[in-house]
């Protein structure tokens, strides 16, 4: 299917590895030209070289900036003051207990998972509404919808970002600007194997034993492969998927047990 946005200019946040990088391949094998973020200018420059080398002709670009800060912020928007779709994504807080979450530990998930988002929402979407197409997918959690207790921290903030999208969605619908959330939860990438770590330390048990515990959480059985959230991201954001918007699109092999 010709997901009809070749050509389009896309940002796509926190892009180095993991699941933003997922998404950027994937917009990339559409014809979108990308520009990738975070912090690091060689880790980035890694990734932009595993897409080109991916796809032919690929048109990939760089910024490096903490999107945590005012500042860096400012230098994506100086650098990309024009796009047609926009990734918001974030590493999140480390898992803990209501012990942890002091005020510097709740300001510091917000200044990580809800306000960078929201700044950049605020920043693309009336040139957006001007063009009369604009894309934005935040990347949150399966545990927005289904909280676990050590991730509330994470949660909280997430689910914040998800409701002042949903309340923005509404206001720029007719402009064909859509706004959507992807939910993932064990998908492949680096934050598994911080996970599974993180079990091999608490539990004294060895990688595949730890690898095998998650997937057994897991109703499909097996983990989810970055490209399949990629390909996700990348109907979110085509010309097909302009009717669907303020929704939450779970990628969690079907484990998700509650209705709606």
């Amino acid at each position: 299917m010709d997901l009809g946005i070749r050509g389009r200019k896309a940002l796509v946040c926190a892009s180095s590895q993991g699941l933003g990088l997922a998404c950027a391949l994937s917009l990339a094998r559409e014809g979108v030209a990308v520009t990738l973020n975070g912090r690091g200018e060689e880790k980035l420059a890694a990734a932009a070289a595993q897409i080109r080398k991916a796809i032919a002709g690929a048109e990939v670009t760089t910024v490096a900036a903490d999107l945590c800060t005012e500042a860096g912020r400012a230098r994506l928007l100086e650098a990309r003051p024009e796009i047609d779709i926009l990734v918001t994504n974030n590493a999140g807080p480390p898992p803990g207990v209501l012990a942890d979450w002091n005020e510097t530990a709740l300001v510091g998930a917000l200044e990580a998972n809800f306000i960078p988002a929201v700044q950049l929402i605020r920043a693309y979407i009336p040139g957006m509404r001007a063009r009369r197409f604009g894309r934005i997918v935040n990347i949150t959690s399966a545990m927005v919808k289904s909280p676990h207790y050590v991730m509330g921290l994470s949660t909280s903030a997430r689910a914040a970002l998800t409701a002042i999208s949903k309340a923005i969605s509404v206001e720029v619908a007719a402009d064909n600007v859509t706004i959507n959330n992807l939910l993932p939860e064990r998908i492949d990438t680096p934050r598994q194997e911080f996970m599974a770590r993180r079990m091999m330390t608490e539990q004294g048990i060895d990688r595949d034993e730890a690898r095998r515990q998650i997937v057994s959480t897991v109703a499909a059985n097996r983990f989810g492969r970055p490209e399949e959230f990629g390909d996700a991201c990348s109907f979110l954001c085509s010309a097909q998927g302009g009717f669907i918007s303020g929704q939450n699109l779970q990628l969690d092999g079907g484990s998700y047990r509650g209705l709606v």
